[in-house]
């Protein structure tokens, strides 16, 4: 696999949803993206655009890891979307909880130590993806929070860490997004109430309010932050 000598963007779980919507959002500030999937389907769920291009990829598999770093000529950016939630009640039970864990957190982490090197040489930057889950806790997912969790801390130990190589670590705590996945709770309105009204700026967000805050993240405007989680959520960890 080649890239062109313009920066490259590799963004896990860019196949889709808030991962997406990042992916095009970097396309189209110049980025070069490789944004990956898990499956055939989330591959060709791929945005259409000349500067992305897509692959499979498992983020607990180190050997699939491993490739796709080493596929890369360049790192200029990692954005860690790749993700999952299991709902009704799945995580109370050890190894649900343990896949959540392993895809959301030690996935996340297993990108970042095998794109370490390249994003030294090229002074890059990390943005990882938490939640609002990073600030408070779930009835009804603690394997997602837990995870959730996990990444804002490991996004702050990374940027202490690695600043000395150059490499910047932030992460985005998308709010309430219209995807795919919250579709269901978007076009119920007894549902979206109470969020919309929670949420001052009173409307779901777009994967691209996330696209928008992942590139301010990853540019220079942004050249002396670092280990900051930042809140994408129209308001709502205000109130």
């Amino acid at each position: 696999m080649t890239v062109s000598s313009s920066p490259l963007a590799l963004v896990t779980g860019g196949t889709r949803g808030i991962g997406a919507g990042t992916a095009l959002a970097l396309a189209q500030a110049g980025y070069q993206v490789l944004a990956t999937g898990l499956t055939e389907d989330e591959v060709a769920a791929t945005p259409a655009h000349a500067a992305i291009r897509h692959a499979r990829l498992d983020v607990t598999s180190d050997a699939q890891v491993a490739a796709i770093v080493a596929a890369c000529e360049r790192i200029d950016a990692l954005v860690n979307c790749a993700g999952m939630i299991q709902r009704g009640g799945k995580e109370f039970e050890i190894e649900a909880f343990r896949l959540t864990i392993e895809v959301n957190l030690t996935g996340t982490m297993r990108m970042c130590l095998a794109a370490k090197e390249k994003l030294a040489l090229a002074k890059g930057a990390i943005v990882n993806t938490a939640s609002m889950l990073t600030f408070h806790g779930s009835a009804y997912a603690p394997g997602y929070s837990a995870s959730k969790g996990g990444v804002g801390q490991l996004t702050k130990s990374l940027a202490a860490a690695w600043a000395q190589d150059g490499i910047r670590v932030n992460a985005v705590a998308p709010g309430w997004i219209a995807t795919e996945l919250t579709k269901p709770l978007v076009e119920d309105a007894a549902r979206s109430a109470p969020i919309l009204s929670r949420t001052p700026m009173n409307r779901w967000g777009d994967p691209s309010d996330v696209g928008g805050a992942v590139l301010f993240l990853l540019s220079d405007a942004a050249r002396f932050v670092t280990g900051a989680v930042l809140p994408v959520d129209g308001g709502y960890l205000a109130v």
